[in-house]
């Protein structure tokens, strides 16, 4: 959250463990050392904790960990149904976003809201037939961002929160993995042209308001669950990128050379 260390999933050795870098030192330090893969995590709003997800148990399940490495892992959600990705932590700390793996037919892929404390118990917040994914809440937390099919094609959409009431669609011609700009006055999100996107919003009323959306700049972005993230202000963004290969040397074959020698 201050933009200081950067949380990252890792893969050495057949094992995806969750490192953090120093940004300013250019040093990392790896954070989980289970030899299960940990894929997915999220950020506490004051930087304190790091919620992430593991296989250690066979699905993906929910645990968390002080971000300074200090201390033991807690297990904080699972079930034996769906594997389950964090999203988004509520600013007030209470609630977590989260989203799962295709769970049915019926329902398919959904995103749901894990309160912090109490019992626990999952709420479904955007629950239907079609595939809804990533679910990020607004600065405010009146809203929340996510990803869905509904319409055919992937599109970001806003929703109140905790709702009722209807959405609005953000997206123009697909879209996937919404964030917000900590000041709540744009959602970023990638088109599948893979152009990242800057849509103009205003949710301070009673409904969302959305503006221009313009193209800021094309990425070759990973295939990952989130593979860039935006800084406070919006003007820096750290992109999980596919870095070119540099082209080999052109290799000439010379046939039936015995006949040139021969000339």
């Amino acid at each position: 959250p201050d933009g200081k260390r950067v949380a990252v999933s890792l893969t050495e050795r057949n094992n995806r463990d969750i490192w953090i870098y120093d940004v300013a030192r250019s040093l990392r330090t790896r954070f989980t050392f289970d030899p299960a893969n940990e894929e997915t995590m999220n950020w506490s709003p004051d930087g304190s904790r790091i919620i992430f997800n593991s296989n250690r148990k066979g699905l993906l399940n929910l645990y968390q960990k002080a971000s300074d490495g200090s201390g033991t892992e807690e297990l904080l959600y699972e079930d034996a149904l769906v594997n389950k990705y964090p999203m988004n932590w509520s600013a007030d700390g209470k609630f977590m976003l989260y989203a799962t793996g295709t769970a049915s037919p019926r329902t398919g892929a959904d995103v749901l809201v894990l309160p912090l404390s109490g019992d626990r118990k999952p709420v479904p917040f955007i629950q239907a037939q079609f595939q809804e994914f990533y679910g990020q809440f607004s600065p405010d937390g009146r809203w929340v961002a996510y990803r869905s099919n509904e319409s055919g094609t992937n599109e970001i959409y806003v929703a109140p929160y905790p709702g009722p009431g209807g959405k609005r669609q953000i997206s123009i011609a697909g879209g996937n993995a919404p964030r917000w700009r900590r000041d709540g006055t744009e959602i970023f999100y990638l088109a599948p042209d893979n152009k990242l996107m800057a849509a103009a919003v205003n949710g301070k009323g009673a409904s969302l308001e959305v503006g221009e959306v313009k193209p800021l700049f094309e990425v070759r972005a990973t295939v990952s669950t989130y593979p860039y993230d935006v800084s406070a202000d919006g003007q820096r963004f750290l992109v999980s990128t596919n870095t070119e290969q540099a082209a080999a040397a052109p290799i000439t074959v010379v046939v039936n050379w015995m006949a040139g020698l021969k000339k």
